[in-house]
């Protein structure tokens, strides 16, 4: 499929999403998270992509939303309904996916990766959830995602002052999840996908929605009673049964023939 807004290639049976606009850093547009959701959706069906990685073209991840386009088209009244777009349902719902921040991340390009399930920075990238400088809110529920990573005072300072900080610190404070050199970013993200995608798919996604309900979850039963139904269902795949007999044969299990 071809697309305005970003790149696409398949690399090792992982997809590579490139964002796609340098000439402005990449800055986020409605269409870009459409073509961004489309491509992911487009994994998700491809039995031979095994995992995704996001990244951005040229000295730039993400700078945040456009300004004329996003801003200025809510001044005017025009704005594009972003209502039928879950992406953090999409996040939690779909192959493992990694992000590789090559350079600012800003905003909405930052709070995007926030319910990634690895994410990568190079040395030196800028990072902010400035969202207070212009005046709005945090969103795609870093509000919530934000504190489960960092801790509700260091949550509370990145998101009150706007402050940006670079992606050493957000690997020591837990904001992502490492912080590599610049010309390593791509290998590391690549090494992390296939350590993630490289496991069965079925069980992958029974523990991205563990994950991704019981984080929240007060109650250690509906906990366990989440996990034993998640459980039941993981018997029944073919991936499980191959790794039982990979395991009596000694062997190497084939996933992938095991999900056809």
């Amino acid at each position: 499929m071809d697309y305005e807004t970003i790149l696409t290639d398949v690399v090792d049976d992982v997809l590579v999403i490139t964002m796609n606009r340098p000439e402005k850093l990449n800055a986020w547009t409605p269409k870009m998270g459409l073509e961004m959701a489309t491509a992911v959706t487009a994994a998700n069906d491809d039995k031979n992509i095994i995992a995704i990685v996001v990244t951005g073209a040229g000295r730039g991840f993400c700078a945040g939303a456009d300004m004329s386009e996003v801003f200025q088209a809510q001044l005017d009244g025009e704005e594009e309904d972003r209502t039928p777009l879950d992406w953090v349902g999409l996040m939690r719902s779909c192959k493992p996916i990694i992000a590789a921040i090559n350079g600012p991340a800003i905003g909405v390009g930052l709070s995007q990766l926030m319910s990634m399930d690895h994410i990568i920075g190079a040395a030196g990238a800028k990072l902010s959830l400035r969202f207070v400088k212009v005046g709005v809110v945090p969103e795609l529920a870093s509000s919530h995602l934000v504190p489960m990573r960092v801790g509700f005072g260091k949550a509370s300072e990145l998101m009150l002052t706007g402050k940006t900080i670079l992606a050493e610190e957000a690997a020591d404070i837990g904001l992502i999840d490492q912080c590599v050199e610049p010309e390593q970013l791509l290998n590391a993200a690549h090494e992390m996908a296939h350590a993630m995608g490289e496991n069965p798919q079925a069980s992958l996604a029974f523990t991205k929605q563990l994950l991704t309900r019981n984080m929240s979850e007060a109650s250690l039963d509906d906990v366990q009673r989440l996990e034993l139904k998640m459980l039941k269902q993981a018997y029944e795949t073919p991936e499980h049964q191959e790794a039982i007999a990979a395991f009596l044969d000694k062997r190497e299990p084939d996933f992938k023939t095991a999900r056809g």
